[in-house]
């Protein structure tokens, strides 16, 4: 593993594979009386968000007190931020504190690439999303989904989503989810298609390793994965469609659409999902639809991510550390439970 998580473009294929393993053993955890490793005592995570976030916040939150370590949430409403304190600032001051990782999401693309080379702070730095940008983690949990799905829990590990055929539907020029999809599904062996209006679909598209369309219905028989985007009208600053009920008619995903799926076929949502917009009721909570398990899978994901990133390459703490430091990246031989085990 690198030292940072900046984008999923920065993930080899066995980087990412190895993520997905690791995030199995983790998952293994969350069926235990006693959801807890020892793996990150004595380390410091700040989230630091200067975006609303639900999901990803929590998520975090949880993976991090999961491998014992300390959490110190900031969130910039409330905070010097409002005042106008800049990122460079931000950053000295956790740097005086010592913290070991930075989980940062910013509405600027590029301001977790700017902490993470920029020499202000010796940490880890993961991004949790960066403005239209990249959400690596997410499409960490969205593989880790199909992979489950598709080809099972204990059938997948070792295994990319080689020759799976990956949908990604909706708004995609404001979407760091599909974005970040496009990349890992590619570098995974998957073949990804676009569907979206054409207002929606970014320039400069043509350089991206997937195929567009504009016709929903045309890619739903030949699809094993289908992902809706949620429309990000907070983003938005101009008319991308005429009205949502033409948008729900062409783009969206309702029982009728659903069953042209392969029987096999699984709907997935990044979430915050806006039904009756982008997804029916219906699809929302039928069997098909992976968006409560992408929830908890995410949890497994940023465990195994934190733990590669900050606590891979030593045994999780059975003596005191000798003096402050921060890890190396090399790669451990070692299981998460290598502590328990002793």
């Amino acid at each position: 593993m690198q030292r940072h998580l900046i984008s999923a473009a920065d993930l080899t294929r066995d980087d990412a594979v190895h993520i997905l393993d690791t995030a199995e053993e983790m998952a293994r955890v969350a069926d235990r009386p006693i959801k807890k490793l020892p793996t990150l005592r004595g380390r410091t995570i700040v989230n630091l968000f200067f975006e609303d976030s639900t999901r990803t916040r929590i998520s975090f939150e949880a993976a991090e007190k999961r491998l014992s370590a300390d959490v110190i949430n900031f969130s910039a409403k409330g905070s010097s931020v409002s005042k106008g304190e800049s990122l460079k600032d931000t950053a000295q001051t956790l740097e005086a504190m010592g913290v070991d990782a930075v989980v940062i999401r910013h509405g600027a693309s590029g301001a977790p690439y700017r902490l993470a080379n920029s020499g202000w702070i010796d940490a880890a730095v993961i991004n949790a999303g960066d403005g239209t940008h990249q959400h690596p983690t997410q499409a960490l949990l969205d593989a880790f989904t199909m992979r489950r799905r598709l080809i099972g829990r204990d059938a997948g590990l070792g295994q990319d989503l080689s020759g799976k055929r990956i949908t990604v539907v909706g708004d995609v020029l404001h979407s760091r989810v599909a974005r970040s999809n496009v990349d890992l599904l590619h570098t995974l062996g998957a073949e990804v298609t676009l569907v979206a209006p054409p207002t929606l679909v970014p320039v400069g598209v043509d350089s991206w390793p997937c195929a567009v369309s504009y016709d929903l219905d045309s890619t739903l028989p030949k699809s094993d994965a289908v992902m809706m985007l949620r429309v990000q009208r907070e983003r938005m600053n101009a008319a991308f469609f005429p009205t949502e009920r033409e948008y729900s008619r062409r783009y969206g995903l309702d029982g009728d659409r659903m069953a042209r799926l392969p029987e096999h076929a699984i709907v997935m949502h990044p979430g915050p999902m806006v039904r009756g917009m982008e997804i029916t009721a219906e699809v929302a909570d039928s069997d098909r639809c992976t968006a409560v398990e992408q929830v908890a899978n995410g949890v497994s994901i940023r465990m195994a991510v934190l733990y590669l990133l900050l606590g891979g390459n030593e045994p999780a703490v059975t003596r005191p550390p000798v003096a402050h430091h921060h890890p190396s990246n090399e790669r451990s031989a070692h299981t998460p439970f290598a502590a328990e085990e002793k």
